[in-house]
């Protein structure tokens, strides 16, 4: 644990108490992430400057990848949380040179590239970086909305396992069990899902939801861009916040930042395309409908 530490301190060059970010460009041709050696051809980045922010607060070492599209900085804010979800990281490039904007991921690559959780901790467990956003750790949220402008929306990419822990629903729990939560078939006393009647692909997969969120005591049409995304026949799963459990969509909805959430099923290496592909398409007709005044700007 100490070792951890230590070695975490060295890293960052910075205290345990250092409000100090230190931004290094770097050339993502050369970048030693898997991520980034799925993309070594120099056209991908044309326009784009990527740099490393590292930080420090309270047990945990911190590193983002920050990848902004020079040409056309006011955009959307892509956030990748976790860094095994490998298709939210390459729809997210594809979507910051189409509309232009900031990419923030999380390299949880300071303790162990490709893991879902930042360990480079001093004690303690593991940090998920999507429960940290927390008002006890402002710098964490602050960094990462950062490059947000005022009117434009945060779009986090994710993916996920199949289906769901029917233990925990209210509904279809004779489904064959999975893991977590994420499901049009899912729903709980937070979670209410309104699945999509044609169930034309990308919505053809249970595991493919667009996520809105909205407060206790407020219509659930208030969520952002809820209505609209039923309308057009998503799969929508709307997300009533009681009281934030430290995820960016709790945050974004208690500070009023507009926020969408896509998710999609894990496919691994053989289904990265097919899972990016739905990523981006569902990214594509959401912007149309919800920030219409976002448009390409590139391929």
């Amino acid at each position: 644990m100490f070792r951890m530490f230590f070695v975490a301190l060295a890293w960052a060059g910075l205290s345990a108490a250092s409000p100090v970010t230190r931004v290094t460009p770097v050339d993502p041709l050369r970048v030693s992430d898997d991520d980034f050696a799925r993309h070594r051809d120099p056209t991908e980045w044309r326009g784009l400057a990527v740099s490393q922010l590292e930080f420090r607060e309270e047990r945990a070492a911190w590193r983002l990848w920050r990848i902004v599209n020079s040409r056309h900085r006011h955009g959307p804010l892509w956030f990748v949380p976790h860094d095994n979800e490998n298709a939210g990281f390459e729809a997210a490039l594809v979507a910051v040179r189409r509309y232009g904007g900031t990419v923030i991921a999380v390299d949880a690559g300071v303790a162990e590239d490709g893991v879902r959780t930042n360990r480079a901790v001093d004690y303690g467990r593991p940090v998920d970086p999507n429960r940290n956003f927390d008002s006890a750790l402002p710098g964490y949220a602050r960094r990462i909305l950062a490059d947000l402008p005022p009117d434009m929306p945060v779009i986090a990419l994710h993916t996920n396992s199949r289906g769901f822990d029917t233990s925990e629903s209210r509904c279809n729990r004779s489904d064959p069990p999975g893991s977590g939560v994420i499901s049009i078939r899912y729903c709980d006393d937070v979670l209410t899902p309104s699945a999509s009647r044609n169930r034309a692909w990308p919505w053809d997969d249970d595991d493919t939801v667009a996520f809105a969120t909205y407060r206790t005591g407020a219509p659930r049409s208030s969520a952002f861009c809820g209505p609209e995304m039923v309308q057009a026949d998503f799969n929508v799963v709307f997300e009533r916040v009681v009281t934030s459990d430290r995820s960016l969509s709790n945050y974004a909805v208690l500070h009023g930042i507009r926020y969408l959430n896509f998710e999609t099923r894990e496919r691994g290496d053989a289904g990265l395309a097919e899972s990016r592909n739905r990523l981006t398409h569902i990214v594509d007709r959401a912007l149309a409908l919800c920030v219409p005044r976002v448009k390409p700007v590139g391929p």
